[in-house]
């Protein structure tokens, strides 16, 4: 079953006119360029999982992409879920890998993390819910960071990256991170568009996370 962000009714999009999401700038965009890639869908690498959370986790995830850098701080309020996508980064699982969908209608992401560009892919094991943004009115605000999943506790490798306020989404995805550098570049990709007149598809240009490092 493919990972997706989801909402209820997608007429949640249209009553919530403020949330109408304003590309970068001429002045921003001018300074990002998306260079050209290797990155290509693949099979996910095999790779053995933490059985429990790190004593000591690590403080930042880098995303260095062809278009630019992502720069993510990593939430203690979900140890388990910064544990494994930190056991993935090091391994090199995200390492030349494509962001294969985005939305900016609505609620607004990049979601990356599938090897196989297609939604489904997966690390071959998953785990449980943490920090989910329950009874928060404005549940995943511009530079949250959380998990794909298909359902309750099915999270792995996918995750997405918001750069808009994105209150349509319901508390279902842990959050555990959140975007200290880039957000910049998330709006230059976001204002190229997607191929699907809804406004959730594939990115009009490709993005690649050619690298990921754990600080």
């Amino acid at each position: 079953m493919k990972k997706r962000i989801t909402t209820k009714s997608l007429l949640v999009s249209l009553v919530l006119s403020v949330l109408t999401f304003a590309p970068a700038t001429a002045t921003a965009a001018t300074q990002i360029v998306c260079k050209s890639t290797t990155a290509k869908a693949r099979a996910p690498m095999k790779t053995t999982p933490p059985q429990t959370a790190a004593k000591r986790l690590p403080k930042q995830l880098i995303l260095r992409t062809n278009c630019g850098t992502i720069e993510i701080a990593l939430d203690p309020n979900a140890p388990f879920t910064v544990t494994q996508i930190s056991a993935l980064a090091r391994a090199g699982y995200y390492n030349k890998t494509l962001c294969h969908r985005e939305a900016i209608s609505g609620f607004y992401m990049l979601q990356c993390g599938d090897p196989t560009a297609i939604g489904s892919g997966g690390p071959g094991f998953s785990y449980g819910d943490e920090n989910l943004p329950i009874g928060k009115e404005l549940t995943y605000p511009a530079g949250t960071v959380a998990m794909a999943n298909s359902g309750a506790n099915t999270n792995g490798s996918q995750f997405f990256l918001v750069f808009g306020d994105s209150p349509a989404l319901g508390p279902s995805y842990s959050i555990w991170g959140k975007i200290t550098k880039g957000l910049d570049v998330l709006k230059f990709i976001a204002s190229k568009g997607v191929d699907n007149p809804s406004g959730i598809g594939k990115p009009k240009i490709k993005v690649a996370i050619e690298s990921a490092i754990v600080r």
